[in-house]
Formats: structure tokens, C-alpha cells, sequence
């Protein structure tokens, strides 16, 4: 374990503490309310960044520090937005779809919760995911003095092994039950319970990527 574990080990302990202390977590969750996209900017420009850091760490032996790092906060805080309007719209969605008979089991919250987190993860998700990817790969062309165009940036994917394993094994095997449980939890803890466990697929991610495989080496920084 080198310091830089010792120091990011902390830092998540104290994030943690923090929301689990009444003391520190009632005020925060008010702010949240109150200011539901800064919130939701803030907890995933912190907690995602953190296990993208952690994620690097794993495959490649070194916490990897430069100015890409502020600008991939700054999309993953996009994302905390992002996330912060779709959870209601997909889960009270599907409450909506069950009442008017169009998803089954209307009025089980579990169902409820699972049908919502199915469709959002099959539709908004891969979107997302896209749009992740795109903006990662601008940071990383930018820094590397590259031109930069729509076009380009595209043509750098690789498209089957970026369905195969993020739309589909990571989306359907690892975020459905994820976001599944998130949805059972109260209203004004989702956002952050689900940018805590970003830190947990970035682990997941750096894992498969140590592995060698064409399918996880170019979308190991993708996380819904």
C-alpha cells in the first residue's frame, strides 16, 4: 500500500463519516434539496473522480495527477446533473406505466424500482455513456495537441467493444440491480448513494481492464 492509498482511504472515510453523522448529514442533504443540481454537480465531480482515480491507480500501479483531472471532474459533475433529473423521471415513470397497466405488479415498490431502473439503464444510459466517452476522449486529444472534431473523436471509439461491455455487461449486470437498490432507498439520498458507488465501478472496471482484453481496454472509464 503505498501513502497515496493511505491519503485517498481517508479521504473516503471522512466523505463517508460525513454522511453518516446526523450531524453533518442533515445539513447537507438540505442543501442538496434545496439546490438539487449543484448537489448532484458536486457529489459525482468528487465521489466519481475519486474512483476514476482509484481505478487508474489499480491498472496502471500510480495515481495519475494533471490538469485532465479537473476537466474529467467537471464532466462527471454534468453527469451528477444528469443523473439528478433522470432518477425521478425513470422512477416515477415507471410508477406511472404500472397505474396505467402498461408495466405489471403496479403499487410493489420493488417492482417499481426494478422496472425504472431497466428502462433507464437500457435507454438514457447508453446516451450518457456516449456522451462520457466523447468528452474523455476531447480531454485526452486536447491534452495531447491532437485536432480535435466530432468526426474524430467518433472514429476513435470502439464501437463493439464499448456496446458489449458498457451498454450491455456493465449496464444490465452491474448498474440494473444497482440502481434497483438506489431506487428503494429514500428520495434525497439516491443522487449521492449512487455517486458513491461509481467509486465501486471504477474498481470493478480497472480490474477487468489489468485483464488484457480487447472488450474492457478502451471503455474503462466509462461509468453510467
Amino acid at each position: 500500500m503505498k501513502k497515496g492509498d493511505i491519503v485517498w482511504g481517508l479521504l473516503l472515510a471522512g466523505l463517508l463519516v460525513l454522511f453518516v453523522i446526523p450531524a453533518t448529514r442533515d445539513p447537507i442533504l438540505a442543501a442538496s434539496g434545496a439546490h438539487p443540481y449543484i448537489g448532484g454537480f458536486i457529489q459525482f465531480a468528487i465521489l466519481a473522480t475519486m474512483g476514476d482515480l482509484f481505478g487508474k491507480r489499480i491498472a496502471a500501479g500510480e495515481y495519475q495527477f494533471s490538469s485532465q483531472v479537473f476537466l474529467r471532474a467537471i464532466v462527471w459533475g454534468i453527469i451528477g446533473c444528469m443523473v439528478t433529473l433522470v432518477f425521478p423521471v425513470f422512477m416515477g415513470g415507471a410508477g406511472l406505466a404500472q397505474a396505467g397497466k402498461l408495466l405489471p405488479f403496479a403499487g410493489v415498490s420493488v417492482a417499481q424500482a426494478f422496472c425504472g431502473s431497466s428502462i433507464m439503464n437500457l435507454t438514457f444510459a447508453p446516451a450518457m455513456n456516449t456522451f462520457h466517452r466523447i468528452m474523455e476522449l476531447w480531454i485526452e486529444t486536447s491534452a495531447a495537441k491532437e485536432p480535435v472534431s466530432l468526426k474524430g473523436l467518433i472514429g476513435k471509439i470502439d464501437w463493439t467493444a464499448f456496446v458489449t461491455f458498457n451498454w450491455l455487461k456493465v449496464g444490465i449486470c452491474f448498474w440494473i440491480p444497482v440502481h434497483t437498490i438506489v431506487f428503494l432507498l429514500p428520495e434525497n439520498v439516491r443522487v449521492v448513494v449512487a455517486a458513491f458507488s461509481s467509486i465501486a465501478l471504477g474498481i470493478i472496471l480497472s480490474f477487468a481492464s489489468k485483464k488484457g482484453s480487447s472488450s474492457t481496454k478502451m471503455p474503462e472509464k466509462e461509468v453510467v
